[in-house]
C-alpha cells in the first residue's frame, strides 16, 4: 500500500499561487508545496525529497525556498537534502541552534519569493518553544497559513515532546499562539498544517481534511475553550508518544545525511533461518491476512497495509539488526522508503517469495488462527471447537482507547510493551484484539515468537459489545 498521495487544492488561490499537498499517511503527516507558476516554496518535507521535486515540476516551477515549521521529532526532515540539490534558501527558526547553513527567521519577518509570491513567519510556540508559522501572501494579501504542529483541524499539536516538566507551559502557549493566528489572519484564510492525520504529534484525533481560520474559531478548543480549560483538556488527553521520536529530534538537529535507498543485501533461506534462530527482527511485509495463513516462524507481521513504520520503529531496540521479508522487491523498497523516513536505513538484509519458498525446512511454516469477536463471545460460553478457549485475553490499544471502553477482565499491554511484558501474561490461550486486527496480528506474532499459544480477533472493536462481549467504560 503507497501512502506518497499528491493532490492540489481545488478550486485555485487568489492572486494565481496554487497549494500541492504531499501525505505520508503512514506517519499522518503532510508536506506542502506553495508556488506561482515560476517559483516555489516547499514546507516541512519529508526525507524522500524525489516527491517534493516532482510536485514542483508539476507546476514547471524551481524551488526557491525550504521552510520548517519547527525541529520535527516523529521524521526525519528532507529540508536540508532540498536546499543542497536545489541550490535553495533553507529558513527555520533564528533561535534553533543547528550547525548547518540556513537562514535563521524572526517573528514577522517576511520573504518575498517573488512579486506575487511572500512567506511572512509568525512565531506560534507550543508544539515547541520556537515554532513558526508562515503565512502566504499574494499580490491580494493572506491566502492562508502553514501552521506545522501548532494550528491543526480540531486540535492542536501536543505539548509534552520536548519533556513532561515543559508541557503545562507550552500547552498555554499553544492556546495563545492559535489565537494570535486568528487575529492576524482573516476567516476565510486556509490552513495547512503538518501534524495531525494519524501523527502521534496531535493532542487529539484530528476532525475533517481542510478547514479555515473561521472555521477553526466556532469549533478547536483553543478558540472555544478558555486558558485554563483548554491546558487541562489537553494535558488529560496525551497518550504515550513513539519511543523513535527521542531519536528524530537529535537527527535533525545536526543535520540528516541524504537518503541512500539502495537495495539491501539478498539473504538466502539459511540466512534467514540463522537470524531467526538468533532472535533478530525478522518482518513480514504481507497483509495480516496473508501472515496469519502461513508465515515463518519467529518473523514479526508488520503489513504495509497499516502504520508499519511507526509500529516497527516504536518496538525494535534501535540499531537492531533488521531483515525485511516482501512477497516482491517492490515491497521491500517500499518499506526502506517508509523506514529511511524515521532514520531506519541500514538493514542486514532482505528476501522476496512466499512463506514456503523462505523457508529451509517445512517445520519453519506456521499458521495463526483468526477469530471475531462473536466467536470470542460463543467460546467463552461454551467449547470453542477448533479454537483454543480463551485463557486470557489481550487489549493491545493505546492507553487513551482503553479508558474509553474495554473488555471486562481483559489484561491491557499495549502493543508497543508486548515485546518487554510477556512474563505478565497468565498462562493459557490468549486471544488478542486491537481496534481492527492489525496490531492484535502484530501482537500475536510477538506471542507465538515466545512460545505462547494465540488467536487473533480480526474485527473492529465496535463489533464486542454487539456481539455479547462484555464491554465496560
Amino acid at each position: 500500500m503507497s501512502d506518497d498521495r499528491f493532490r492540489a487544492d481545488d478550486p485555485p488561490l487568489p492572486g494565481g499561487l496554487t497549494v500541492d499537498v504531499i501525505e505520508t499517511s503512514s506517519l499522518g503527516d503532510r508536506s506542502y508545496v506553495a508556488a506561482d507558476g515560476e517559483v516555489a516554496v516547499v514546507v516541512d518535507p519529508q526525507r524522500d525529497v524525489d516527491r517534493m521535486l516532482a510536485a514542483v515540476g508539476r507546476r514547471g516551477a524551481r524551488v526557491a525556498l525550504v521552510l520548517e515549521t519547527h525541529v520535527h521529532n516523529d521524521y526525519v526532515s528532507g529540508g536540508l537534502e532540498l536546499s543542497r540539490l536545489t541550490g535553495a534558501e533553507y529558513g527555520l527558526s533564528a533561535h534553533d541552534d543547528v550547525p548547518f547553513p540556513h537562514r535563521g527567521l524572526d517573528d514577522g519577518e517576511t520573504i518575498e519569493v517573488s512579486p506575487r509570491l511572500r512567506v511572512r513567519a509568525v512565531a506560534t510556540p507550543g508544539h515547541t518553544f520556537h515554532h513558526l508559522s508562515y503565512v502566504l501572501e499574494s499580490v491580494d494579501g493572506p491566502v492562508g497559513v502553514f501552521t506545522g504542529g501548532s494550528l491543526l483541524y480540531g486540535t492542536t499539536g501536543r505539548t509534552d515532546l520536548l519533556g513532561e516538566q515543559h508541557s503545562e507551559e507550552l500547552a498555554r502557549h499553544q492556546h495563545a499562539s492559535a489565537r494570535r493566528l486568528a487575529e492576524l489572519l482573516p476567516d476565510g484564510a486556509h490552513i495547512w498544517p503538518t501534524h495531525g492525520f494519524g501523527s502521534f504529534c496531535s493532542a487529539t484525533p484530528v476532525q475533517g481534511d481542510a478547514s479555515t481560520i473561521g472555521e477553526q474559531k466556532q469549533s478547536n478548543p483553543a478558540f472555544t475553550l478558555a486558558e485554563h480549560e483548554f491546558v487541562e483538556q489537553t494535558l488529560s488527553g496525551l497518550d504515550t508518544y513513539p519511543a523513535y521520536y527521542a531519536h528524530m529530534g537529535v537527527r535533525n538537529t545536526a543535520g540528516p545525511e541524504p537518503l541512500d535507498l539502495r537495495a539491501p543485501q539478498r539473504a538466502d533461506a539459511e540466512q534467514l533461518r540463522s537470524r531467526l534462530d538468533d532472535g533478530e527482527w525478522v518482518v513480514d511485509l504481507r497483509s495480516r491476512k496473508a501472515y496469519v495463513r502461513s508465515h515463518l516462524a519467529g518473523t514479526v507481521s508488520l503489513g504495509l497495509d497499516g502504520p508499519m513504520a511507526t509500529w516497527l520503529g516504536w518496538m525494535i531496540d534501535w540499531g537492531a539488526p533488521l531483515t525485511l521479508l516482501g512477497e516482491t522487491s517492490e515491497q521491500v523498497a517500499e518499506a526502506q522508503r517508509e523506514l529511511a523516513r524515521i532514520g531506519i536505513d541500514r538493514f542486514a538484509g532482505a528476501a522476496t517469495g512466499t512463506p514456503e519458498q523462505l523457508a529451509a525446512a517445512p517445520e519453519q511454516l506456521r499458521s495463526i488462527p483468526v477469530a471475531t469477536f462473536a466467536d470470542l463471545a460463543e467460546a467463552t460460553r461454551r467449547d470453542a471447537g477448533a479454537l483454543p478457549r480463551p485463557d486470557v485475553v489481550l487489549d493491545v490499544r493505546t492507553g487513551n482507547e482503553y479508558a474509553t471502553s474495554h473488555i471486562r477482565d481483559a489484561v491491557h499491554i499495549p502493543l508497543y510493551d508486548v515485546g518487554h511484558r510477556l512474563t505478565e501474561l497468565p498462562p493459557g490461550a490468549v486471544w488478542v484484539h486491537c481496534g481492527s486486527g492489525y496490531r492484535a496480528t502484530a501482537a500475536a506474532s510477538l506471542l507465538e515468537r515466545a512460545g505462547r499459544t494465540v488467536v487473533v480477533i480480526d474485527d473492529k472493536f465496535d463489533n464486542a459489545a454487539p456481539a455479547g462481549v462484555p464491554v465496560e467504560p
